[in-house]
């Protein structure tokens, strides 16, 4: 099929990519020119593993191409994926600008017949709205449908081309069935593409990511509640992941979530529920946590009071997951933010996430090339992303770099008797040694 793809953000950039993968070919379209000029060089804006190599691949094989012209790639094209930011408005609910803009666009280059599908996270009733807007430009026909991505920052690629599930809503029956043929060929495994009305598509996705957010904030809750009881969360959650009710996914403790997903759609949510219907337990999941990302800085200035002016210290891991470079509402700029404000000093190292810290903090903190340069002189080290390469570090180098053996694990990644064992003070969430 031929398709195009407006926005060459993190939705658009792996959707397109990977539906050129599967044999369609796709125009991918942006308004930014530095960037659709660097994806034509082969290279791409965001960090996700196994996106650059498919991006040259399939652009080599003349399937996938870059423009700034959008009224060629909605000529050129049968469907068109409208994936665009919704960025969090100042009351919570989500930014509609840009997804009208582009809608407006479409229109007004409509020649025939096409299907415009939302990939972008929107408020229910979106593609109600964008039938609207469209109808107003253009006496040509067309078709909306809803189909939101339930992709995994880190894991974008797999989730894309294995999806758990593909979600198509809209009320045209050709369209549907043209969408259905389009993810055939991602579901041969048996996984359901389910079809309903696109308010219900464009809620399943804020419900997805409203219950994953909800079960970090309740695992979290309860580490703190374990530490106060003295009792054990890696214990607990051992014993609570084997009901086959609750499962082992998204409850571990940490310092809370963050990226692009979690944080905008909870809110947005809470938004539309506005005061008739007060979405009670996502403002508390939101509470919990706010309220988290705060927690290893409160464990710091337990442990060294008021004297944490001067003091230097390490902090691993600045993405808000491994296996991405997103730093959005990342639990690290909390952290660093409340040490800078209390006059310390910061040595920070992340593999991917280093350039968007630099846009956040600017000269304000000391970037090193390696996780163990950050470690210099420092009085403490702090995780706060689990990346595989910070879970076995030569110990007794870190022992020797640090000006005191410390370390606040923020992700639950270390053993606390065996630090204890190699005479580390040790610190980590809702866990008795902690």
């Amino acid at each position: 099929m031929k398709l195009a793809v407006v926005g060459t953000g993190y939705v658009g950039l792996v959707a397109g990519t990977c539906l050129a993968e599967s044999g369609n070919d796709v125009i991918c379209v942006d308004i930014d020119a530095k960037k659709i000029d660097l994806l034509n060089s082969g290279k791409v804006p965001i960090y996700e593993p196994g996106l650059e190599e498919m991006v040259r691949r399939n652009a080599e094989d003349q399937r996938l191409s870059f423009t700034t012209d959008l009224d060629l790639a909605v000529k050129s094209s049968e469907i068109v994926f409208i994936a665009v930011g919704t960025p969090q408005g100042p009351t919570g609910h989500a930014n509609l600008e840009y997804v009208k803009a582009t809608a407006q666009g479409i229109a007004k280059a409509l020649d025939g017949f096409k299907i415009i599908v939302t990939k972008s996270t929107v408020p229910v009733g979106t593609a109600d709205q964008i039938k609207q807007w469209i109808k107003a430009e253009t006496s040509h026909p067309f078709a909306v449908a809803s189909n939101p991505e339930f992709m995994k920052e880190g894991a974008a690629v797999e989730d894309f081309m294995k999806p758990d599930r593909v979600v198509l809503g809209g009320d045209n029956p050709e369209a549907l069935a043209k969408l259905r043929e389009l993810y055939d060929p991602f579901v041969r495994t048996g996984n359901p593409i389910l079809t309903m009305d696109s308010r219900s598509a464009e809620m399943s996705k804020y419900a997805a990511n409203a219950m994953l957010a909800t079960k970090i904030s309740f695992i979290n809750e309860v580490a703190r509640l374990c530490e106060e009881m003295h009792a054990d969360i890696g214990e607990v959650r051992r014993a609570i992941s084997l009901d086959r009710r609750i499962g082992p996914h998204f409850i571990f403790p940490g310092v809370g979530y963050g990226g692009s997903c979690f944080p905008k759609d909870t809110r947005a949510m809470i938004g539309m529920g506005g005061e008739r219907q007060e979405m009670v337990l996502l403002k508390a999941v939101e509470q919990v946590n706010e309220r988290q990302k705060r927690w290893l800085f409160d464990k710091v200035e337990g442990h060294f009071g008021d004297k944490l002016a001067g003091l230097t210290f390490a902090v691993w891991g600045l993405a808000f997951k491994p296996r991405t470079d997103d730093m959005r509402d990342a639990p690290a700029i909390n952290l660093i933010e409340s040490l800078l404000g209390a006059g310390a000093r910061v040595q920070a190292f992340d593999p991917e996430a280093m350039e968007e810290a630099r846009k956040i903090f600017g000269d304000r903190i000391q970037y090193t090339h390696r996780n163990y340069d950050a470690l210099h002189g420092a009085a403490a080290l702090l995780i706060v992303t689990e990346w595989n390469e910070f879970r076995r570090p030569d110990f007794a180098r870190v022992k020797n770099l640090l000006t005191e053996p410390i370390i606040f694990d923020g992700r639950n990644i270390y053993d606390p008797a065996d630090l204890g064992k190699l005479g580390f003070t040790y610190y980590s969430i809702g866990r008795r040694h902690g």
